[in-house]
């Protein structure tokens, strides 16, 4: 019987630091990723351990002052638990983490999904918006770690939900209560940047953040607001406005601001520390009336039935599909891993 199928499902997230010990070794991990610096390994390696030096004393800082390590892996966890809840009844499913730049790695998962021996597998990134830097790079360390680990099983990948119905119901109705306890504020809808010639090569990114974005603004009903983008590091140009700009813009208008993590999860770095501490420090020296954010999506319930939806979606597909089945982002947009017929949605 089909809902007999012994099906893996493995959550990908970017993994963080869970002490001081880690902090170097991840920085390193990540700058030593092709999908982050495109250079050959023998260059590669030496920049990226030049680039952890430079890094890890503030990174060490900040995670100091989340209490020694990164939330990320307790919030995945508490995530796959309510994804396997909602799952549960209808197949034989186990939900699995694979971490991109720390453990649980994904060798460490292949092996454990090996053993439990699947029928079948689905990978579902929890970025919702596919990028090469993301979801790219994760599934093609999951490709390679599947491999080591002697997987055959037929895989699906969710290649990316970014206006999926629940998604964005869950994020419409967060928005609306913070709004609600700001009184009317600007939203400011920030994502993590990129280098604007990944996104010149094709990359879906921004296109996928903007349909968020509208979506979200749609379903709340919203009048002002803005997509910006935060995290940049580095000389090279990157994809703006910027959040911190939109904040000293807010300032300069007198008006208060809403921010709204849309590619985050989960919480992690980037919102407990650069959200709600560096640029709550700049709206305060912006003279900004009024700083709220928004939550990440976490385990809330209206998300996780979201992802259950999309993971049974995906199982029967037995492919890389998206939200809507087809390939979702127009055909300009080559960093679509999707190689289907484009679906209308797509535009």
């Amino acid at each position: 019987m089909a809902d007999a199928v012994r099906t893996a499902v493995v959550l990908l997230n970017l993994g963080a630091p869970d002490g001081p010990p880690a902090v170097r070794p991840f920085l390193f991990n990540l700058f030593n990723d092709p999908a982050i610096i495109g250079l050959p390994a023998v260059l590669r390696w030496p920049l990226a351990r030049f680039i952890t030096a430079r890094r890890a004393k503030l990174a060490a800082e900040i995670y100091r002052g989340m209490g020694g390590g990164s939330p990320l892996l307790a919030n995945t966890e508490a995530q796959a638990r309510a994804l396997d809840a909602a799952l549960g009844g209808e197949a034989e499913y186990r939900v699995f983490i694979a971490m991109r730049y720390w453990h649980p790695l994904s060798a460490e998962t292949a092996r454990e999904v090996a053993a439990w021996r699947p029928a079948r597998i689905v990978l579902v990134p929890l970025y919702p918006q596919f990028s090469t830097t993301t979801t790219g790079s994760s599934l093609a360390a999951w490709r390679r770690a599947a491999m080591a680990a002697g997987i055959d099983a037929p895989t699906a990948s969710l290649c990316c939900y970014p206006a999926a119905a629940g998604v964005i119901g869950a994020h419409a109705r967060l928005v609306r209560r913070e709004l609600d306890e700001a009184g009317g504020a600007r939203i400011l809808f920030s994502a993590h940047g990129l280098p604007e010639r990944v996104v010149a090569r094709g990359d879906p990114y921004r296109w996928q953040i903007e349909r968020t974005a509208a979506a979200i603004a749609a379903a709340a009903r919203l009048d002002d607001w803005v997509v910006c983008y935060q995290s940049r590091v580095g000389p090279l140009e990157w994809i703006g406005p910027s959040t911190e700009d939109e904040i000293n813009r807010a300032g300069r208008d007198g008006v208060p601001v809403v921010v709204v993590p849309i590619a985050f999860v989960s919480e992690h770095s980037e919102t407990l520390y650069e959200l709600d501490v560096l640029y709550r420090g700049v709206a305060k020296g912006a003279g900004v009336p009024g700083y709220y954010r928004v939550p990440a999506l976490g385990a809330d319930a209206e998300f996780i039935a979201a992802l259950a939806a999309l993971v049974r979606g995906a199982a029967a597909a037995e492919e890389t599909v998206s939200e809507v089945r087809g390939r979702l982002c127009p055909r300009r947009l080559a960093g679509c891993p999707h190689r289907g017929p484009l679906a209308e949605e797509g535009g």
